[in-house]
């Protein structure tokens, strides 16, 4: 008996140390103490559009002699609020937030004003409306919703000659641009295709095997009566290609997306998703990135707020985002 202890306390205390030499390389990897350390935290790294403009910020704080640290929220707010709380903690020089939730960021804002330490929200505006509030050493970049949404239904409301019935694919409703973008589509209806119905909408989180499932269930519902679906991004509106292919309804029914990521520019050109957005993910990481780092470096960040412009993409422009 005491042998079988004693081989267990062995494997345990192996552990331990490999452990802790893991952690210590890792840390080490991260952290150089003779530079400044921002840190990123993101909604989701699941999230696929997220994680380019993670790159974009993580390359250009890199290349900028900045340590550069990711943390993952998982789409959990009192999660972020946590992973923020310990980063405070740390001492970290700059903080970049991707909100899970852009209605309960408050919490968020306070703490790292507290520690006086300068924070941007990147993609999702917790100040949406109320830009005038924002504190000092708060900072937005990221793209006027809104518009995104109104791009997107006028371009579908000419492709369906200006009638017909549409579904919505809407991201995580405490979102800012889940509901900016719903909102902007829903205005051109009402400003420009007063023929055109909204038969459903519904959200499928941000994520493709949701928007499948739910275009799936609309296929059942409304069958021949859909002429077409917007999705609030471009992972949902694959899902909904992917359903329309399967049920033999790609070619009736027109699709379009929101970010121009890689996969989306890819069914563009083989005539399946019918256009998208572009969401400038590259501008948006590097620019977070550049107004931390030169708040931390002492010099003067001019907007608090800055908005990167969409761009219809289509396959008739194609090649200029590819």
């Amino acid at each position: 008996m005491k042998k079988v202890l004693m081989i267990i306390g062995l494997v345990l205390t192996i552990g331990l140390f490999q452990g802790c030499g893991e952690s210590s390389k890792e840390d080490a990897k991260k952290i150089d103490n003779e530079k400044p350390t921002v840190a990123y935290v993101i909604n989701n790294l699941n999230d696929t559009f997220q994680t380019f403009i993670l790159d974009a910020a993580q390359t250009y704080a890199e290349e900028n002699g900045v340590n550069f640290i990711i943390e993952n929220a998982k789409e959990d707010v009192l999660k972020q609020q946590d992973l923020v709380n310990s980063l405070i903690e740390r001492n970290v020089d700059a903080i970049i937030v991707v909100p899970t939730d852009t209605s309960a960021m408050g919490p968020i804002t306070d703490a790292v004003m507290e520690a006086n330490i300068p924070l941007c929200y990147v993609n999702r505006n917790p100040y949406a409306g109320k830009e005038d509030k924002m504190p000092e050493n708060v900072y937005y970049v990221g793209a006027d919703e809104i518009t995104g949404g109104q791009m997107q239904m006028d371009f579908i409301g000419k492709e369906i000659n200006s009638k017909g019935n549409i579904a919505i694919l809407m991201g995580i409703l405490g979102n800012e641009g889940a509901l900016k973008r719903t909102l902007g589509v829903k205005e051109v209806i009402k400003e420009k295709f007063p023929n055109v119905k909204i038969l459903a909408e519904e959200t499928a989180l941000w994520q493709r095997d949701k928007g499948l499932a739910i275009t799936e269930n609309w296929i059942t519902t409304y069958g021949d009566d859909l002429s077409a679906i917007i999705a609030n991004n471009d992972e949902m509106a694959l899902g909904a290609v992917q359903a329309l292919k399967s049920n033999g309804l790609l070619k009736k029914v027109k699709v379009i997306g929101l970010d121009a990521t890689p996969d989306a520019l890819d069914s563009i050109e083989k005539g399946e998703l019918s256009a998208t957005v572009f969401q400038d993910a590259k501008g948006q990481g590097s620019t977070a990135a550049k107004n931390v780092i030169d708040v931390i470096k002492g010099k003067l960040v001019e907007n608090k707020i800055t908005y990167i412009p969409f761009k219809l993409v289509t396959k008739a422009n194609l090649n200029d985002f590819k």
